[in-house]
């Protein structure tokens, strides 16, 4: 069987000045890309060297309030227990998730995703491994790609969206076997929210099983606890 392509006749070759031709080109060419951008993801290691956490966070929470603290404290106490930390590398939340993960002595990382944003120039100072995108979506990918659980903090309209990402990908199970965390008051609220909305409706937007998979968490203590629990399991996983 003969898979060559056919080589490329006069008749195959577009204009510069045929406008729509052109855009016909653009389009086959990047979604052919896409196309070799999706098989390559779907290589996966056997197993992780590393357990990777991703904190997700508000950009607006100010150093020394009891969010900041408290995802600081979170932070630590994962990078202890002997994982890495990821965050969005901004600031707020984010640094203060990777300031608690470089605070600990060791091996753990604290890395750092960010998009290019006009009011977010710089990468925080604790991070010690930066990733720069310039789009949301391929963002989004890698924290998808290099995670084996998420905590989300409290947070604004960035934070819900790479939730909801989160939990849509746990649904329809292209993510399996991972944790996500919500932290603090404004969560339940959202659990509830959807619960009561989608499930009432005739027929139902969504199944009961789908409104178990957050995991809501009062505090940092609790969040932890959550993680130890998966963590445990995934270590015995490796020496398994």
């Amino acid at each position: 069987m003969n898979n060559k392509k056919p080589a490329e006749t006069k008749s195959d070759l577009i204009s510069l000045t045929d406008e729509e031709g052109v855009k016909q080109v653009l389009v086959n060419s990047v979604l052919g890309l896409w196309d070799v951008v999706n098989n390559l993801t779907r290589l996966k290691p056997s197993r992780r060297d590393r357990y990777r956490v991703t904190i997700f966070g508000s950009a607006r929470a100010k150093k020394g309030t009891f969010g900041y603290e408290e995802t600081r404290r979170a932070a630590a106490a994962l990078s202890r227990m002997g994982c890495d930390i990821i965050t969005g590398g901004g600031p707020g939340l984010m640094q203060a998730a990777n300031e608690g993960a470089a605070s600990v002595q060791g091996h753990a990382q604290s890395v750092g995703i960010r998009v290019d944003l006009p009011f977010e120039q710089e990468v925080n100072a604790f991070v010690t491994q930066a990733f720069e995108h310039r789009t949301f979506f391929t963002r989004l990918h890698q924290f998808v790609l290099t995670s084996d659980a998420f905590v989300v903090a409290p947070g604004g309209i960035g934070t819900v969206l790479e939730t909801m990402m989160i939990w849509q990908l746990l649904q329809v199970h292209h993510l399996e076997n991972t944790p996500l965390v919500l932290v603090g008051k404004m969560w339940p609220g959202l659990i509830e929210w959807a619960r009561d909305s989608m499930l009432s409706a005739d027929p139902p937007l969504a199944n009961a099983g789908d409104m178990t998979i957050p995991r809501c968490a009062a505090n940092a203590d609790e969040a932890v606890a959550l993680i130890r629990e998966h963590y445990q399991i995934w270590q015995s996983g490796q020496h398994g």
